[in-house]
C-alpha cells in the first residue's frame, strides 16, 4: 500500500535539502579558490591565499546583511510601489481582515498590508522576522481570486514569513552582490595592473585565478544553487499554507490562475524579486531552463498540494 505524504512530510523533506544547499553555498566557494589557485602556486600558498580571500570576503557580506537587514524590506517595498492598506480603508478592508484572521491561524502576529496597484497576479512577503513582516498583494491577485482561494495565498506568504524565509533570502541575495562586487574590483585590478618581473608576473596569474573562481562561483554555482533554494523554500511555503488554511484545494486553484498572469510591470527587471513572488513576476521565458527557474514548476506545485 502506497503510503501518502502528510503536509509535515513536505516540510522536513523540503527544510533539510534548503540546509544543506545552504551549508554547499561557502562550502563551494572555498573549493573553488583552492582548486583554481593551485594551478599556479604549491598547494600550502594557495590554501593562504583562499584564507586571505574568504576572510573579508565573508567580513563584506556580514557588513552588507547588516545594511540590507536594516534597509531590504522598504527598498522592496519602493521597488514594487506598494501602498499600505489598513482596516479602516473601506476598498480593502475585507482584504486586511482576512490577512489579520490567517495570521491568527499561523500562530502569527498580524504582518503589514500592502497593494500593488497591478493587474497582474502575485504577491510576496518581507520584513526583518515575523514581529517586523509585511505582506503585499497586487490589484490583479485581490480582485481576480476568490476568498477562499486569496486566503490560500495569504497563508503561503504567511508560510514565508513563519518559516523565516525572508531571512534566508536576505542572506542569498546580500552574499551574491558582494561575490559580484569583488569579481568586478578584481577584474579592475587585473586590467590595469602592468607587471615588470616574474613575482609580479605570479601576483597577477594567482589574482587572475581568485577571479576566475569568483566568476565560476557567481555565473554558474551560484545561479543553480540559489534557484534550488528557491523552488524548495515555494515547497515549503505551499505545504505550510495548506496547514494553516486546511484547504491545499483552495491554493492550487489560486496558483492555477495566477500562472496564466503572474507579469508585475514594475518587478519585470527586478531578477533579485524574482525568487521572493508566490511566482516569477518577469514573465514567461520560453527558452528558461528549469535547472534555473526560480519557481517549480506550476503542475507540480498543484499535484503535490491535491495530493495533501
Amino acid at each position: 500500500m502506497k503510503t501518502i505524504k502528510t503536509v509535515y512530510d513536505h516540510i522536513r523533506s523540503n527544510n533539510i535539502k534548503t540546509a544543506i544547499l545552504v551549508v554547499l553555498f561557502p562550502v563551494i566557494f572555498i573549493a573553488l579558490i583552492f582548486l583554481f589557485t593551485c594551478m599556479v602556486q604549491p598547494a600550502n600558498n594557495a590554501w593562504h591565499t583562499t584564507i586571505s580571500v574568504a576572510i573579508p570576503t565573508v567580513a563584506v557580506c556580514v557588513v552588507w546583511m547588516l545594511i540590507s537587514w536594516a534597509f531590504g524590506d522598504s527598498m522592496m517595498l519602493n521597488m514594487a510601489g506598494a501602498k499600505q492598506i489598513n482596516d479602516l480603508d473601506p476598498d480593502y478592508k475585507y482584504i486586511y481582515k482576512s490577512v489579520e484572521n490567517v495570521a491568527l491561524a499561523a500562530g502569527l502576529p498580524t504582518p503589514r498590508v500592502y497593494i500593488i496597484n497591478d493587474s497582474g497576479l502575485n504577491a510576496f512577503a518581507t520584513g526583518r522576522g515575523p514581529r517586523d513582516a509585511t505582506v503585499a498583494l497586487t490589484r490583479g491577485i485581490v480582485e481576480k481570486l476568490d476568498r477562499l482561494e486569496l486566503e490560500g495565498v495569504i497563508a503561503h506568504e504567511m508560510a514565508h514569513i513563519g518559516n523565516r524565509d525572508i531571512r534566508l533570502d536576505m542572506l542569498v541575495i546580500t552574499g551574491i552582490g558582494v561575490t559580484v562586487f569583488i569579481a568586478d574590483a578584481l577584474l579592475r585590478g587585473i586590467t590595469y595592473s602592468r607587471p615588470s618581473n616574474d613575482e609580479k608576473n605570479n601576483s597577477a596569474a594567482v589574482l587572475f585565478m581568485v577571479w576566475l573562481a569568483f566568476t565560476v562561483f557567481n555565473f554558474i554555482i551560484t545561479p543553480i544553487l540559489r534557484m534550488a533554494i528557491s523552488r524548495r523554500r515555494e515547497y515549503a511555503a505551499d505545504a505550510c499554507g495548506a496547514q494553516i488554511t486546511r484547504n491545499p484545494k483552495a491554493l492550487a486553484n489560486a496558483l492555477r490562475k495566477i500562472s496564466e498572469n503572474s507579469r508585475v510591470e514594475k518587478l519585470a527587471t527586478q531578477n533579485a524579486m524574482a525568487s521572493v513572488c508566490i511566482a516569477n513576476p518577469l514573465g514567461k521565458r520560453a527558452f528558461m531552463s528549469e535547472l534555473l527557474a526560480t519557481h517549480p514548476p506550476v503542475k507540480e506545485r498543484i499535484k503535490r498540494l491535491e495530493s495533501m
